[in-house]
């Protein structure tokens, strides 16, 4: 009985590591919605690259970002496309975007929470597809990058740091937000790295932030990320 109950609580657990638990309505703090656990595992997937842990992300993105130069994306949206430029003196954030882009991680994800003249929040779905790829992928967080000079002035794009309680703001690599609010959010600037800003598409921004939210600030329709490629 009580392995019974040990093994139904552990697929419990993986059952629901991906849901979203970003219903929140505090606004001055933006976390993602992952748990994230050390993977020791560190052999490459069928993909050919390697499952990034906390032990191998930052080696990884140290060469992938000598290799892969690219700091222009767009993300299309059901609203119109937002241009994005990536900072180069924020490599490691900046490469992390790249790989995932290239990987097709964002893809069909979301922009799952919208916070009234504040910011948009994506990355992420409930779609199960979208687990499998966070697996195949790894499971791994990023140092923050803060002194740089970048600020969260509105256009601008960051990273949230993790669900998962650590004093060194540690970030998911697999969420953003971009701030919406006019006159910025510099006050976020010592604990979120900002690696990017928009270039064109700010009126989209502008219509995605208008969408109608429940008291989570979760679109009351869903706000698909249709697809992130890299632009020249």
């Amino acid at each position: 009985m009580r392995v019974l109950l040990v093994v139904c609580i552990l697929l419990l657990f993986f059952n629901c590591e991906d849901k979203q638990t970003s219903k929140q309505t505090n606004t001055t703090v933006v976390k993602d919605s992952l748990v994230i656990k050390t993977d020791t595992v560190q052999k490459a997937n069928v993909s050919g690259f390697p499952k990034l842990t906390n032990k191998n992300a930052m080696e990884f993105f140290l060469d992938y970002e000598k290799e892969h130069k690219e700091n222009k994306i767009r993300i299309t949206t059901d609203f119109g496309n937002i241009d994005i430029l990536l900072y180069k003196k924020t490599k490691f954030h900046r490469a992390n975007f790249i790989y995932l882009t290239k990987r097709k991680y964002y893809d069909g994800t979301q922009f799952y929470r919208v916070v009234k003249n504040f910011v948009i929040q994506g990355g992420s779905s409930d779609a199960v597809d979208l687990y499998k790829k966070r697996r195949k992928i790894g499971k791994y967080l990023l140092p923050p990058d803060t002194k740089r000079g970048f600020t969260h002035k509105r256009g601008a794009i960051s990273m949230p740091s993790s669900e998962i309680e650590n004093a060194y703001k540690l970030a998911s690599p697999f969420q953003f937000f971009i701030i919406h609010r006019k006159g910025g959010a510099d006050y976020l600037d010592k604990d979120y790295t900002v690696f990017g800003e928009v270039i064109d598409g700010m009126d989209v921004v502008d219509k995605i932030n208008a969408v109608e939210t429940d008291k989570g600030d979760w679109p009351l329709e869903n706000v698909y990320i249709r697809k992130v490629e890299i632009i020249k």
